[in-house]
């Protein structure tokens, strides 16, 4: 996969950092969408581990969670919601067949977009966000702040020259007429002090820290060692960085790369921008709080780009219910169930149905227009001149089908090195990863959505039955797993396996 799409851009995924979590929205969307349980599930492991206390507790307990509250209480809850409801969302979104073809954060956020992208397990971004914090309040905690200026990047950083402080940064370019500022509180006072007078409105950002300044320079080794020591996976969607300006590369190191976001700057307007000029039309932000949405609206006030919040609520209703609309008028989600869903594959789950489609759903577009003109065609030539039918003579067995093995004779370990194969091709992983009992999405960062492609592709090569209803994907979660599965298949159906598995 290219890391690079120069161009063919259409939808973009946007996740929030600071401020982007949204405790109602989430709470409502968990009622009706089972990926949000799913994800905390994972999540409740490791916070449980690091902080002798499960995140789904925090959140979706008795005691409702707002921002302000996990930020006075529980700093490291404010991020691990943050980042979690980021790929709650995301994880909604691809169950629904809505597919980006390009992913983004903002700050915070670029550790989920790397998440959603593969590169680290969901359980190892847990562990890298809380170790975001944990190194900065081993700094002391840094004191200080993030306020937002009503000023652009140009007449900010010139107001900062006049306070002449080292430690103080410009943290957020957010659009022409909102900038962050990052640095000690005590100068932050300051800096909000000249702005009034300078009638440039000031707005506290709800943030534990102050992110994207010199100040933490000191903190960013240890981070930078800490991750290292985490498996890092290719990336499986290109991931665009707002920090970096350019997309993430198959040879970065990105243990070094997210060790300089707690100094570099996040340049969000200009990678709007290089996102529209590539093509992108619809900006879906995946994760609370609709703040991103609105930056883009803002960074592209005048165009047709439409932008699309999901767990955030807009006059009482939840933003995600009109944006799944949204995307399905706009065919960049699969139709709801209910509709062709329900006559094509009534027993199928959702969330199934939906990844198929989203990855083959312009294929049996185009089979079905296909056969229709072939039949329209065929049609008229039978009422234009009526032809007598002609007895075909039987086909002699070739030798290829004559010397294939009989599904008994079939072994595993065949039937496990040619499905290894057809992995490790497809995810561009080494064949060795792909060990009997190595966990696909936990360990080597492969996504349900590819999982359901795999096995769709899995089951047409070797002409297995459709899958019942009580199908569950997350039975199947390993190697050896997927191959005693298909091995039963075979054998029940007296099916032929392929003379080539990678063919």
């Amino acid at each position: 996969m290219s890391s690079n799409p120069s161009t063919g851009v259409t939808t973009a995924f946007l996740f929030p950092g600071q401020g982007g979590f949204d405790g109602e929205a989430l709470r409502r969307a968990k009622e009706r969408h089972p990926q949000i349980g799913r994800v905390f599930e994972r999540l409740d492991a490791v916070t449980e581990e690091l902080y002798a206390r499960r995140i789904s507790e925090v959140l979706f307990g008795e005691r409702k969670a707002d921002l302000r509250d996990l930020l006075d209480n529980d700093p490291w809850a404010s991020q691990v919601a943050i980042y979690g409801a980021g790929l709650a969302a995301y994880e909604i979104l691809a169950a629904q067949g809505a597919t980006p073809d390009v992913l983004a954060g903002h700050s915070l956020g670029e550790i989920t977009a790397l998440v959603a992208a593969g590169a680290f397990s969901v359980e190892d971004g847990v562990r890298i966000v809380a170790q975001r914090v944990a190194v900065i309040e081993r700094q002391g905690g840094v004191d200080g702040r993030m306020v937002a200026l009503a000023a652009s990047a140009e007449r900010t950083r010139k107001l900062l020259e006049l306070v002449d402080e080292p430690l103080l940064a410009v943290a957020t370019e957010n659009h022409d007429e909102q900038t962050v500022v990052s640095g000690p509180a005590k100068i932050l006072d300051r800096v909000v002090a000249i702005a009034g007078q300078l009638d440039v409105g000031a707005i506290e950002i709800d943030t534990p820290f102050p992110f994207h300044t010199p100040a933490l320079a000191p903190a960013a080794p240890e981070f930078a060692a800490y991750v290292r020591k985490l498996d890092q996976h290719p990336l499986n969607r290109p991931v665009y960085s707002p920090i970096l300006q350019r997309y993430y590369e198959p040879g970065d190191v990105l243990a070094d790369l997210l060790a300089e976001h707690f100094t570099r700057p996040v340049r969000f307007a200009a990678a709007v921008r290089h996102l529209r000029e590539s093509g992108a039309e619809v900006f879906v932000e995946a994760g609370g709080r609709a703040a991103l949405s609105k930056l883009v609206a803002k960074v592209t006030d005048g165009s047709e780009v439409r932008s699309l919040p999901t767990l955030a609520l807009t006059g009482g209703r939840l933003a995600l219910d009109g944006t799944l609309e949204a995307l399905r008028e706009a065919g960049l989600a699969a139709p709801e169930r209910g509709g062709l869903a329900e006559l094509l594959a009534p027993s199928v789950p959702s969330d199934v149905f939906a990844a198929y489609w989203s990855e083959r759903g312009h294929m049996v577009l185009e089979l079905v227009r296909t056969e229709l003109d072939a039949f329209r065609k065929s049609a008229e030539a039978e009422r234009a001149e009526p032809e007598p039918a002609v007895e075909a003579a039987p086909a002699a067995p070739s030798a290829s089908s004559a010397s294939e093995p009989r599904p008994e004779e079939y072994d595993r370990e065949r039937l496990f090195d040619e499905l290894r194969t057809l992995y490790a091709e497809a995810l561009e992983y080494p064949e060795d990863v792909f060990e009997d009992e190595v966990q696909l999405e936990a360990e080597l960062g492969v996504d349900s959505v590819k999982q359901v492609e795999l096995l769709s592709r899995v089951s047409s090569r070797y002409g297995l039955p459709p899958r019942e209803s009580g199908f569950r994907l997350a039975t199947y979660n390993t190697m050896g797993k997927i191959t005693d599965f298909v091995l039963q298949q075979m054998n029940d159906q007296g099916a032929h396996a392929p003379a080539s598995a990678t063919g």
